[in-house]
């Protein structure tokens, strides 16, 4: 028989102080226990609680903080600082070298003492507890020196896994990168985070630890981040990684140029498009229409009222522009003629040149006695018929 009892609502208030950054999960359960913790009034020193978004809490009497989006740092650890926020023996901690302008953050997994290199760094204590974890699979990559020359075949132990006091260590990938003097560089992954844990293991094949350095954590990597710097994530990076953060906005669509005379673009809609009309056919004469009278810059309702260079009429109306025979379909060589002829519409002649104007090559060379087009001259006194006489001689001596 199932229990029909229904899951209280909301969350854990432990959940809900950490995802607000107040501390970790397991010590926000301390704080809790401590009594410095009210919720809607009333003291509680159990985390056995769960609470709404309505549910007034206080923490040391301040109203707790809206939770901030998750968000992750890289921190390059130096050797020599503590990885917890408060140290029994006042060593110095990790939280007392970061920037006064960060949040308070959380430490995502450790390293010892005198391990350095890559630390993760979280203001969602929810983050923190999944990210450390073995389900992630995560892999976790060292540089680590040891003190020897060691074989390669002393080191198949730590790929197999081994049992050290008792603890079972998972299967380790393991490298043997290089010899330099009294000491050689390995390069050492494991998908677990255990107490000294690779060193213990190094010690277990007869091998001494003498720096340890953390390469990366997962997809984050230390690369050239200083000891010391503090380098934050970006959003886009949590979004591929670990689908953290706001959804990504849409692209917006392209602005599409219409053509005009042409087929509507792909995807264009609305009426703009259908005012327009169908593209002419090929071959087909388009006109444009005619100007609007009286449109502003023009004087007396547009250009088109400007009288032409030509007599006007008789009557002393103004003759549009562009109305004379050419525009009726009268052929150029008839206007040329009615040029000399002064009719209404005619540019009058100049210097009595009319006929040569509207004449052609012929009579511009002249006519002979006889008439016929293209004769040339005759010299004065010359008998009709006859050459010209040349150029006279060089007279005798």
């Amino acid at each position: 028989m199932t229990d029909s009892t229904p899951s209280p609502e909301g969350e854990r208030i432990a959940k809900v102080l950490a995802r607000a950054g107040v501390a970790s999960r397991r010590e926000a359960e301390t704080i809790i226990a401590e009594g410095r913790v009210r919720v809607n009034g009333r003291l509680i020193t159990s985390p056995a609680l769960n609470v709404t978004p309505g549910d007034r809490i206080l923490v040391d009497g301040e109203p707790l903080k809206e939770a901030e989006p998750p968000r992750i740092w890289l921190y390059h650890k130096p050797a020599g600082l503590v990885t917890t926020a408060k140290d029994e023996k006042g060593r110095e901690t990790i939280f007392d070298k970061l920037p006064e302008t960060m949040p308070r953050v959380m430490s995502i997994g450790r390293l010892d003492l005198n391990s350095e290199g890559l630390l993760l760094l979280t203001n969602d204590g929810a983050l923190k507890r999944r990210l450390e974890l073995p389900a992630t699979g995560w892999l976790r990559k060292y540089r680590v020196r040891v003190k020897g020359t060691p074989e390669d075949a002393a080191l198949e132990p730590l790929r197999r896994g081994l049992t050290i006091e008792g603890e079972r260590f998972q299967p380790m990938d393991v490298s043997l990168d290089r010899q330099q003097g009294a000491n050689a560089w390995l390069t050492v992954g494991l998908r677990e985070g255990r107490n000294r844990e690779i060193r213990r293991a190094m010690e277990s094949v007869g091998l001494v630890v003498n720096r340890l350095i953390r390469v990366s954590y997962g997809p984050f990597r230390l690369n050239d981040l200083a000891a010391g710097a503090v380098e934050e994530v970006r959003e886009r990076v949590l979004r591929d990684q670990l689908g953290l953060g706001p959804a990504e906005e849409q692209p917006r669509p392209k602005p599409q140029r219409t053509r005009r005379g042409g087929p509507a673009p792909r995807g264009a809609k609305g009426d703009a498009w259908a005012e327009r009309g169908p593209a002419p056919a090929r071959g087909e004469l388009t006109t444009r229409p005619p100007r609007a009278a009286g449109k502003p810059g023009f004087k007396d309702g547009g250009r088109e009222d400007r009288p032409g260079r030509g007599a006007g009429p008789a009557s002393g109306a103004k003759s549009p522009r562009g109305k004379g025979p050419a525009a009726q379909g009268e052929p150029r060589g008839e206007r040329q003629g009615r040029a000399a002829t002064g009719r209404p519409g005619a540019t009058p002649p100049r210097n009595g040149r009319a006929a040569s104007q509207g004449s052609g090559r012929e009579d511009r060379q002249g006519r002979g006695p006889e008439g016929k087009p293209g004769a040339k001259p005759q010299r004065p006194g010359a008998a009709p018929g006859t050459k010209p006489a040349g150029r006279p001689g060089p007279k005798p001596g």
